[in-house]
């Protein structure tokens, strides 16, 4: 393969991809990555100022994006993102499964209703959007590529008060591998990456502590993640260069989860 032929593999000029829970952190990064790299992104979320920030930044780099508000625990509003969407790019070809949210509480004192909020959000969210996007795609039959974003979490304890986002994502990393299985015969591939401790503006206070600078020390690396580290790993699942794959889950971690 030449240089020329690798980075044509990467361009995603054409392409169109939704990303949820675009408006901040690692979602934002994944907007302005996939931007950067010729895609039209369709940028989802409730937070609407925050998502004007993310759409700032894009078109101050040339890049073609679209605002819609989406919650991904309501099927119609899925449904009604993707039909703004697809009236202003045409067919949408990735999805990035990212919109997600975690609760710090003992499970002896998280309410059922905490729960659900965090099952519904992490899971069942990434079912229903990726439920309605496969849907469109077999429609069309158009291939497709949905990438779930999960966490070390499905692998390992973090902590005493991560009960429900744990479950979540340990339910997130093998709905990628069933749904992989299922929709590989239309073409549509389904796989995830799983982040360690990734630095953003919401943790940041946090690893500033003492109680963070110690969780920093558990990781073979010694460091944080920064969200560009997980670029590689991106645009593999959203480019060519990951044809053959579908049903993985990559892990990000700096070492984490073997340490």
């Amino acid at each position: 393969m030449t240089n020329s032929q690798f980075l044509e593999k990467l361009n995603l000029k054409n392409k169109t991809a939704l990303v949820t829970g675009a408006s901040r952190g690692l979602g934002r990064r994944f907007s302005t990555l996939l931007s950067n790299m010729g895609a039209n992104v369709v940028l989802a979320a409730r937070n609407k100022d925050k998502l004007l920030e993310t759409e700032n930044i894009i078109k101050k780099s040339n890049g073609e994006c679209y605002s819609v508000d989406i919650d991904v625990n309501s099927e119609e509003s899925i449904n009604n993102a993707f039909e703004k969407s697809e009236n202003k790019y045409g067919e949408i070809s990735i999805l990035i499964n990212n919109a997600g949210i975690a609760l710090s509480k003992s499970s002896l004192k998280t309410s059922i209703q905490d729960w659900d909020s965090v099952i519904n959000t992490n899971l069942r969210g990434v079912f229903a959007c990726s439920k309605v996007f496969a849907n469109r795609l077999i429609t069309h039959k158009k291939p497709g590529k949905i990438i779930n974003i999960s966490s070390i979490a499905a692998e390992i304890v973090l902590g005493n008060y991560l009960s429900s986002y744990c479950a979540s994502k340990a339910a997130v990393s093998h709905l990628t591998r069933t749904l992989a299985f299922e929709y590989a015969k239309y073409n549509i591939q389904v796989n995830a990456i799983a982040p360690g401790y990734i630095l953003t503006d919401l943790n940041r206070n946090f690893f500033e502590t003492d109680e963070g600078k110690e969780m920093i020390k558990t990781i073979p690396q010694k460091r944080l993640g920064v969200p560009e580290e997980l670029d590689g790993a991106l645009l593999l699942l959203c480019t060519e260069l990951g044809s053959f794959m579908t049903g993985s889950v990559i892990r990000v971690d700096g070492g984490h989860v073997i340490g």
